[in-house]
């Protein structure tokens, strides 16, 4: 039997990922590669950029590095053309990047306020419409994959009150982009980790130590389980599925 819409292969488009430097992200890239994608690798940290773009080369991918602070509304406005030269026109966009505060929410210095809100929030609605306008124009469909956090609906008071602040703005920028560019066939979907391996959780791990003891499952979760939901929400398999954001979490915790 068909099985109608189904595919994972992405030849002949092209992604853009935020903070593909290390962890998630970077995963992401190359699993987008790996299915025929030419994937720009952003992030600030080009040297690590360029690391990752070699081990796509070297695996048959195609992909390029490309230094981006999400902070930063003129790049955020410049990367859309200058990826668009290198690699063609993109149609998958991977808002990625992200930083946690870890500290109480009392305890916060406004530098570090405006550092959370900038990347984790302003710049997924910022590069989400610069991603979006020329899709628009020339009448393109597109797909955007939002990750968001399982802190957006879930904290239990022990600091990073403003990561799930932001997280949970993620959440409503996909549910209200969705709704908005439906008819322009952009799908607008997000998906929200629990406590997965990553950069950011060696450091809440060192921190913390090892709350993982205390799940369900006693294990955080691995990158590549978070695959088939990305290939997923980027493939035709999706086609009629926008402004949903799926929880991935191992069974972590409540609901």
């Amino acid at each position: 039997m068909t099985i109608p819409n189904f595919s994972i292969d992405l030849t002949g488009r092209t992604a853009i990922v935020t903070g593909a430097s290390a962890g998630l992200g970077r995963r992401f890239a190359k699993v987008l590669a790996a299915c025929g994608a030419k994937v720009a690798c952003t992030a600030r940290r080009k040297d690590k950029l360029d690391d990752l773009v070699d081990e796509i080369s070297a695996e048959g991918g195609t992909a390029k590095a490309f230094a981006l602070d999400v902070r930063d509304i003129e790049q955020l406005q410049a990367i859309i053309p200058a990826v668009t030269e290198a690699l063609g026109q993109p149609d998958i966009l991977i808002n990625n990047a992200g930083i946690v505060d870890a500290e109480r929410a009392t305890k916060m210095s406004p530098e570090l306020i405006n550092d959370v809100f900038d990347t984790n929030l302003r710049s997924v609605f910022i590069l989400s419409n610069e991603f979006a306008r020329p899709l628009i124009a020339q009448k393109m469909p597109g797909r955007i994959v939002n990750i968001a956090s399982i802190a957006a609906t879930h904290y239990d008071g022990h600091g990073a009150a403003l990561y799930s602040t932001t997280k949970a703005g993620v959440v409503r920028v996909t549910e209200t982009l969705a709704v908005e560019w439906s008819k322009f066939h952009i799908n607008v979907n997000g998906i929200a980790p629990g406590a997965f391996s990553s950069d950011m959780m060696d450091g809440m791990l060192d921190r913390m130590g090892d709350f993982s003891v205390h799940f369900p499952r006693k294990r955080l979760g691995q990158p590549e389980q978070m695959d088939s939901t990305l290939l997923f929400l980027v493939s035709p398999s999706s086609d009629a599925v926008t402004g949903t954001v799926i929880k991935i979490d191992d069974g972590q915790g409540s609901r």
